[in-house]
């Protein structure tokens, strides 16, 4: 095959312009048709008269003239133009050069039609020339598409060949001409993914629809953008990247050491995670321990992130590789924080400052709760207690504020050595810091605790005895095997007892019910305290923020839902738009094809949090208002950790 070039085309072929206006398609002089390649599409029996789809990028808009290269998709009856081949070129390594690209992408690349530039006069005689290669790259359809010289207006047409012997026959379609940001589109995902084939499974079918198709076949021509017009290979090529590939020394750089920084972090990391599932720590003090601290939990979450942005292992799509970059600005950006509050802290002495206001802080807290149980010993509120009970109640629970003082005073010369070891625990993150800080809140709180898990109990157990002592009542009881509430029949002697204790149970209650609900709310105040730090460090953990970043940035990276269509021609006055794009139309004259520029539509902010958001690592109950007020009228204990093999409503 001889070399082809516009010089032979302008000596040697007449002038013939590209048809722009509808009309009966012209026979083309000396048509030299030749049989389909092998593999050509099964759109391509289709008659004329049909509405097809080109897509062609607005950076080769003034490329010189030369070959469409593209796909055509036969489902959407679209051709999606890659690039454009530029003289002088062979057309054998042309071919050779699309079965590589094929090859390497599994997208079906083919040569479809001629696009013509016309800049100066000598130029149109080139048109009759760029007709005649249908001969040579042969395509049903067979596009034509031509830029008018000193104006705007495009002309474009798609040729069927009928056969060899009938050149005539050959009929024409209209064409709708859609342009697209190539770069845009190669770097935007459509949301929800498409699935791609594997090619190692031999999947060479694309399986996306619609305006996915294109996405798809954009994002996996990659090998075709490789080159530019500056190599020196015998193919120049006209593309999004066809001025030249960027390039950066550091970058380069940071990928070569990347390589071998990861593979060490890992091997560090998985040291880190091999001494910490130790039997030694699975015993059961400190199991129950490491399970239960705010502070264990987010540093085995913090393990789990580390390992996953560290892996040596290749993400295998776009949502993986966006989940480690979430992942890692997230890390990142928690340290930045964990490291200006050290700073902070640090610069103004705080630490100090807080631990020597923290006893008296301790001896006030003290006091009022000590006003407050000699409150509940007397007449709350006028009412009528149970003064034995009340008076056992009382003084039980000012023994435990007085171990709770001589607790904290043992513990005052320590306490600023142990503020400033939790002050610097923020290096390793503001996420760190707030879980060591929710440990010591509930450290601190823990006489509080203990009066709500002894009111509590003692509340549970009458409401449970007022049940069922309210069952004997009426002739039934609980069957423990069936799980039901069966019939029975008692004695004299049993319900005299019943009565007996059923009047002593109501007559202590609201005595009990008291000192119950004061120290609920003591402990609801300090589990709020606890669930705005662990909402906190959630939000941090699973706010994705490089996400975010791109949408702010580069809204076109996060396109919208694929589940799109491709427009069709319903009306002159049309603008379709959809979730993922829309079209802006750019000329819609009488005569000449409709053109339409493809603009994408970011995904919200919305859709780009509840997507990409990071997992969290959820140690803290999570209740509904119903459950919650069930267990607070039943007298259920509220944890400040999720109970294994509870329900959760």
């Amino acid at each position: 095959m001889g070399l082809v070039s516009r010089g032979a085309a302008e000596a040697g072929l007449g002038a013939a312009s590209a048809v722009d206006r509808p009309g009966p398609p012209d026979a083309v002089p000396n048509p030299t048709p030749t049989p389909s390649a092998e593999g050509a599409d099964p759109g391509s029996s289709r008659g004329p008269g049909m509405v097809l789809k080109a897509f062609f990028p607005t950076c080769c808009a003034s490329a010189d003239s030369g070959l469409l290269v593209g796909r055509w998709v036969p489902e959407q009856s679209s051709a999606v133009v890659l690039a454009v081949v530029h003289f002088p070129f062979i057309p054998v390594q042309v071919k050779e050069l699309l079965a590589q690209v094929q090859q390497a992408s599994q997208v079906g690349v083919t040569v479809l039609g001629t696009w013509c530039h016309r800049r100066q006069e000598l130029e149109e005689s080139l048109g009759h020339f760029l007709e005649g290669l249908g001969a040579i790259f042969s395509h049903k359809p067979w596009f034509q598409l031509c830029r008018e010289r000193g104006s705007k207006s495009w002309s474009c047409k798609a040729t069927h060949w009928r056969g060899p012997a009938s050149p005539a026959a050959s009929g024409e379609d209209q064409v709708m001409l859609i342009f697209y940001d190539q770069r845009k589109v190669l770097l935007s995902q459509l949301h929800p993914p498409t699935a791609l084939p594997d090619p190692q499974a031999g999947d060479t079918t694309a399986s996306a629809g619609g305006l996915a198709a294109v996405f798809d076949t954009v994002a996996r021509s990659e090998a075709l953008f490789q080159s530019d017009r500056f190599d020196e290979g015998p193919v120049r090529l006209s593309h999004w990247q066809s001025e030249g590939m960027e390039a950066s020394i550091l970058v380069e750089l940071a990928k070569w050491a990347a390589g071998p920084v990861c593979l060490f972090l890992a091997c560090l990391l998985s040291l880190i995670s091999a001494a910490s599932s130790c039997r030694v720590f699975k015993l059961w003090p400190l199991s129950f321990i490491w399970s239960k601290l705010s502070t264990c939990e987010q540093l085995r979450h913090r393990l789990e992130q580390l390992t996953l942005i560290f892996s040596t292992r290749k993400a295998k799509n776009p949502a993986q590789l966006m989940r480690k970059a979430n992942m890692l600005v997230s890390v990142l950006l928690d340290v930045a924080l964990g490291l200006t509050l050290l700073s902070w802290l640090h610069r103004k002495d705080l630490i100090g400052q807080l631990a020597d206001a923290l006893i008296p802080v301790a001896d006030h807290v003290a006091e009022e709760l000590q006003h407050l149980l000699q409150w509940l010993m007397g007449a709350p509120a006028g009412l009528k207690m149970n003064r034995a009970l009340d008076q056992v109640l009382g003084r039980f629970f000012l023994y435990h504020i007085h171990l709770w003082i001589s607790y904290i005073h043992l513990m005052s010369p320590f306490i600023e050595r142990i503020l400033w070891h939790v002050g610097l625990s923020a290096c390793l993150g503001l996420t760190v810091a707030l879980s060591i800080l929710s440990d010591i809140i509930a450290l601190l709180t823990f006489h509080i605790y203990c009066f709500y898990v002894y009111g509590a109990r003692l509340y549970c157990l009458k409401i449970h005895g007022l049940s069922s002592l309210w069952r004997l009542f009426r002739g039934k009881k609980w069957n423990v095997l069936r799980q039901r509430v069966d019939s029975c029949s008692y004695d004299l002697d049993q319900l005299f007892i019943g009565t007996l204790l059923f009047t002593i149970l109501v007559f202590l209650l609201p005595t009990t019910a008291l000192y119950y609900l004061v120290f609920t709310l003591l402990r609801l105040l300090v589990v709020a305290v606890q669930g705005l730090i662990h909402l906190l460090v959630d939000l941090i953990n699973s706010l994705p923020l490089y996400s975010l970043g791109l949408r702010l940035c580069r809204p076109y990276r996060l396109a919208g839902p694929s589940a799109l269509g491709i427009p069709r021609l319903e009306s002159p006055h049309c603008r379709p738009e959809c979730a993922g794009v829309k079209f802006r139309v750019l000329e819609h004259e009488t005569g000449r094809p409709l053109r339409l520029l493809m603009q994408i539509n970011p995904l919200p902010y919305s859709r780009v949090v509840h997507t990409y958001r990071l997992p969290t690592c959820g140690c803290h109950p999570k209740h509904s208002w119903g459950s919650l007020c069930r267990k607070l009228f039943f007298g259920e204990l509220i944890y400040p950790w999720r109970q294994r093999g509870n329900k959760q409503d």
